[in-house]
């Protein structure tokens, strides 16, 4: 078997890559910069751009059994600049389905969509399976357009997609992500460092989130999941930890050791109503194809912690 991994060189791809080197999986693993992607044998290294069509091409030779597929130009990054969006998280991505398809193997294809499809004013009584997707910024509106081309490619029988909802992801290494819901991770990094943060949220704010642990383990159970479980829209929202940023906050302290009295909030109420206001979420597709959150906020906490010390 072959997996190919695009965006492999991200925080995400990273994880998924030191998970796959404990098997006896042929890994590809593509991205712009792979540098810090320690060797291993079965492991092959492309460094491209994903809009290489031509590299990218030459990848697919019929023995690609199994995609996931990570690249994109994230939210603060789409919203800076649609077109560099458009040409990755569109027109790269299409490129890329159809070369999978065009393959005759019909392989199973993860992709990482996103909770941002959603939309921001989710409805106060929750979100579940059933909650319409009313997209605001570029990256949702992009995701949720491959969402349905994955959809229309497995109903055709050219590859046997699903598109798993990413919540909040924990936590992201610190700097330039692009991400304007990068204050969850800063959070976790200031409060292990013992220093000083202002939270753009207020102390009541409501996220959802995951471990970046779990979302390995959830991407690497969609690679073998039983796909006749998935609805029609091949799609399901990823279950999460529903947390308070108070409650996150009293968490981490105690889990660091730390006063959370180094943590300040100053609300900005367009972050506030895109990242901390998300209501209760149910997640039956998921949970019926096999996928779990973190258990708890304690092991949530204790997961991006242990990602945190392993990385230094």
């Amino acid at each position: 078997m072959t997996i190919l991994v695009t965006g492999a060189g991200g925080f995400i791809g990273r994880e998924l890559l030191s998970v796959l080197a404990e098997t006896e999986e042929q890994v590809i693993a593509i991205d712009q910069n792979l540098a810090f992607i320690p060797d291993h044998p079965g492991l092959l290294c492309v460094e491209a751009d994903l809009g290489d069509g031509e590299t990218l091409a030459e990848l697919f030779d019929g023995s690609v059994d199994r995609i996931v597929h990570l690249a994109a130009v994230p939210g603060g990054a789409a919203e800076a600049d649609p077109a560099a969006s458009q040409r990755v998280n569109i027109v790269a991505t299409l490129n890329l389905l159809n070369l999978a398809a065009a393959q005759g193997n019909v392989p199973r294809v993860v992709y990482a969509s996103t909770i941002a499809v959603l939309g921001d004013h989710l409805p106060d009584a929750g979100v579940n399976d059933e909650t319409p997707l009313r997209p605001v910024m570029i990256y949702g509106m992009h995701k949720a357009m491959i969402e349905t081309a994955m959809a229309g490619l497995s109903r055709r029988g050219v590859i046997d997609g699903i598109s798993l909802r990413l919540p909040g992801i924990v936590a992201r290494p610190p700097g330039p992500s692009g991400l304007k819901s990068a204050f969850m991770s800063d959070l976790f990094y200031a409060l292990e460092q013992e220093q000083a943060y202002t939270l753009p949220v207020s102390p009541d704010a409501r996220v959802w989130i995951m471990s970046v642990a779990q979302c390995v383990r959830n991407l690497v159970h969609a690679l073998g999941c039983d796909s006749q479980l998935a609805p029609e829209s091949r799609v399901a929202t990823l279950p999460a930890i529903w947390v308070s940023m108070e409650e996150l906050v009293q968490e981490l302290a105690s889990s660091t050791g730390n006063s959370p009295e180094l943590v300040q909030y100053a609300p900005d109420s367009g972050l506030e109503a895109a990242f901390g206001a998300q209501p209760s979420l149910e997640t039956p597709t998921a949970e019926a194809l096999g996928m779990q959150h973190d258990g708890n906020l304690r092991a949530l906490v204790a997961n991006a912690l242990a990602t945190i010390r392993r990385s230094r």
